[in-house]
Order: structure tokens, then C-alpha cells, then sequence
């Protein structure tokens, strides 16, 4: 006996994709392949900071203008992450994430034949123009792929592969630079970018979260923006990601000067091992996202801005035990607030995902250049005291602003 037709409008509906569970082999693929573009992207974009005191002598150029190979790389990522989240919409994260990491993988293993300082900074910016296919695609996808519930532990998990990255480049590149220059040290740590490239585009599964947008023409990715910018739980974050980062950057920038000169007089090997800090931040940047679910994002976030000040008022201090331990503090808060914004873009957007983490990316590259660059202004006519305070009253800014704009909810811990 056949079955009876099922009635006009009763067909099922199609199955929602809620996302690849924790503990499933595309969730540890996702996590592992994205932690491997982190160490190429961010090994890449800071590859000359563990030596601009050896790059500023060979090129006989001041702080700040040695600081502008960083500044001018995070210029680049800046303003393409908004391009590339568009074009990422239409042809799919992954391919738009290789694309980038390929052309930024070539033009970071030319970098160390620039024969002039302006070709290097021209360089440094195409490098960067090229990462910006990394970091904000990155969160889209993830929010995508993975469920709901551990979303926010997911982006975490980015965050930490993040700082390895980072830090991977930095211990890599002092040890080259003191041995046989700053060429070498970027070309170092070009090589380790191709190899983490190689391994996330291996392991990196096929996104079944993505539905291609429509182009929208300008006028539409306008209106997407602007929605965004309306938006005051997201321009909040925004602030927290242009303050914090351009902070963390000038601390990172100029430590290295400070610890060159009287009376430390480290040479740059042990210099780069400062960036060793960074492994504060891939416990707390994991951590943290994990305490969300219990404290809530505005909390952590919150705590993490407190212990970012603390650790900087350590590195007033004369001693440099005391201002080594003030920098993993420091670092470790940094990254903790860092993990819950980068995360939290994604959770407040309910359509255009890939431009919200975009121009939160842009705010934290934007940051990273503008005040990265002008703390070393601060620094040579003041000194640390000055520079110091003055990203401690960013942090305070920024948490003030968080306090206000997103008022704690206690029944939703999550929100």
C-alpha cells in the first residue's frame, strides 16, 4: 500500500546546520588549521619588531621610522580586511584565506632583498594588504562552523594560535638578526610562514556553514557597514580594539629600546626572548573564553583590561625581573580582552558577519599603526614613564567605555 501524499506546504524543511561539535575531528581541524594560519599571518606581520634596534643601526634611521615597517604592515592589513570580507561573502572563507596567505607568503620571502628602506616599506604594506585575508575571515568562519555554545571558546583557540604565532616569529628572528642581521631574521622567518601556510591549507576542512552572498553593489556593502557602525555594542568593541592594540603595540615596540640602552644594555637574542610574554596570552586568550561561560564576556573582558594595567605599572619600576613579570601580566590581560572582542563581533552580528569582525580588525590595525607609531614619539622625548601611562589610561578609557555600553545581564551570562 503506498504512503499518502503529504499535504500542500508539509514537505520537511531543510535540515539547519547548527555547526561542528567540540570534540569532533572537523572541530579539531578547524582549530588546528586556523592556529597554523596564525603563526604564518602574525609571524609575518611582526617579523622585524624582535630587531628594529639592529635594523635602525644598519639603516642608520631613528626609532619611530624603524617602527614604521610594523606600523605600515598593519596599515596594509587595515585597510583590505573590509575588502577582503566582501570577496570572501561571494567565492568562500577558505579560498578567500589562501589566497591571501599565498601572496602574503611571496612577498614576505621578498622582503629581505629590499635594497632601499622606502622598497621596504613598500613591501611591509603589500605584505600586510595581503594578511588582511586572515584575521577577520577567520572569526566569520569559525562562527559558521562551529556551534553556537562554543563558539567563544573557539575564537579563543584562534586567539591563542595567534600569539604562538607571534611569538614563534619574534624568538625566531632576534637569535638570526643578532647572528647575521635583519635580513636573515625576515627571511627566517618567511620560511617558518610557508611552512605554517603549507599545514593550514592541508588541514583547513571544506566550510559547510558558508551560503554565498549576493553582490550588493556598493550602495549594499555601504549599508552593511553603516549598520555596523549604528550599532553601539559594536562600536564599543571597536574602541576597545584601536586603544587596546595600538597600546599593546607601542609597549612591544619600544621595551626593546628601553632594554638596549642604560642601564640594562641587552643585546637583541635576549632581547627576543621578551616575546616569550606572548605565552601568557595563549593561556589567558583561551582561559578567558572558556570563563565566559560562567562570568559572561563583559566581565572577562572587564578583568582582562585590570590586569593589562597592573602588569604596566610593574614596568615603571627600575628592576627588570619586576618588569619582565609586569609584561606577562600585562600581555596576559591583553590577550584575555582581546579573545572576548575578536569573538563577541560575531555573536552581536546577526547578518554580515565577515564586516563586523572586519572592522573590528580594522580598529585593531588601525590602532596597531596610528599609537604604535606615535608612542615611540612619546618615548623619545619622555621615556617609558610617559609611554607607559599613557597606554594605562587607554586601558581605562577602553573599560570604561565597555562598562557603560554593555550593561551586565544576570540571567543571560553569555550575551
Amino acid at each position: 500500500m503506498s504512503s499518502p501524499a503529504p499535504f500542500p506546504g508539509s514537505e520537511p524543511e531543510p535540515l539547519r546546520w547548527n555547526g561542528h561539535p567540540k570534540g569532533s575531528a572537523a572541530y579539531t581541524r578547524i582549530l588546528a588549521g586556523l592556529s597554523f594560519a596564525g603563526v604564518a599571518t602574525f609571524a609575518q606581520l611582526y617579523s622585524t619588531q624582535a630587531v628594529l634596534p639592529l635594523l635602525a643601526a644598519d639603516l642608520k634611521i631613528t626609532a619611530a621610522e624603524a617602527a614604521l615597517t610594523i606600523s605600515l604592515a598593519t596599515v596594509g592589513l587595515a585597510v583590505t580586511v573590509i575588502p577582503w570580507s566582501f570577496l570572501a561573502d561571494r567565492i568562500g572563507r577558505v579560498k578567500a584565506m589562501t589566497w591571501g596567505i599565498s601572496i602574503a607568503t611571496v612577498l614576505g620571502l621578498l622582503v629581505p632583498l629590499a635594497s632601499s628602506f622606502g622598497m621596504l616599506l613598500g613591501l611591509r604594506l603589500l605584505e600586510g594588504m595581503a594578511l588582511g585575508g586572515i584575521p577577520a575571515i577567520a572569526i566569520a568562519y569559525l562562527n559558521e562552523e562551529v556551534t553556537r555554545a562554543h563558539a567563544a571558546v573557539a575564537a579563543g583557540s584562534y586567539v591563542a594560535g595567534t600569539t604562538l604565532g607571534g611569538l614563534a616569529g619574534r624568538l625566531v628572528a632576534g637569535p638570526a638578526g643578532e647572528l647575521w642581521g635583519w635580513r636573515a631574521a625576515a627571511l627566517s622567518v618567511s620560511i617558518l610562514a610557508t611552512l605554517a601556510a603549507v599545514a593550514f591549507l592541508l588541514l583547513v576542512p571544506r566550510a559547510q556553514g558558508f551560503v554565498a552572498a549576493q553582490a550588493s553593489g556598493l550602495r549594499g556593502a555601504v549599508a552593511t557597514l553603516a549598520r555596523h557602525l549604528r550599532n553601539i555594542r559594536l562600536l564599543a568593541l571597536y574602541v576597545q580594539a584601536f586603544l587596546m592594540m595600538g597600546g599593546f603595540v607601542a609597549v612591544y615596540n619600544y621595551l626593546g629600546f628601553r632594554l638596549s640602552g642604560a642601564p640594562f644594555g641587552l643585546p637583541a637574542t635576549v632581547i627576543s626572548l621578551i616575546f616569550l610574554a606572548y605565552l601568557s596570552g595563549t593561556f589567558t586568550s583561551r582561559w578567558a573564553a572558556g570563563l565566559t561561560l560562567r562570568f559572561g564576556r563583559r566581565t572577562i573582558l572587564l578583568a582582562g583590561l585590570a590586569l593589562a594595567v597592573a602588569g604596566l605599572a610593574l614596568t615603571l619600576t627600575p628592576s627588570l625581573p619586576v618588569i619582565l613579570a609586569g609584561l606577562v601580566v600585562f600581555t596576559g590581560g591583553f590577550f584575555a580582552a582581546h579573545s572576548i572582542g575578536a569573538g563577541w563581533t560575531g555573536a552581536i552580528a546577526s547578518t554580515g558577519r565577515a564586516q563586523a569582525a572586519s572592522l573590528y580588525n580594522l580598529a585593531y590595525y588601525l590602532g596597531s599603526s596610528v599609537l604604535g607609531w606615535a608612542g615611540g614619539l612619546l618615548f623619545q622625548s619622555f621615556g617609558w614613564s610617559a609611554l607607559a601611562g599613557a597606554v594605562m589610561a587607554l586601558a581605562v578609557l577602553t573599560a570604561a567605555t565597555v562598562a557603560v555600553v554593555h550593561p551586565r545581564d544576570p540571567l543571560v551570562a553569555t550575551n
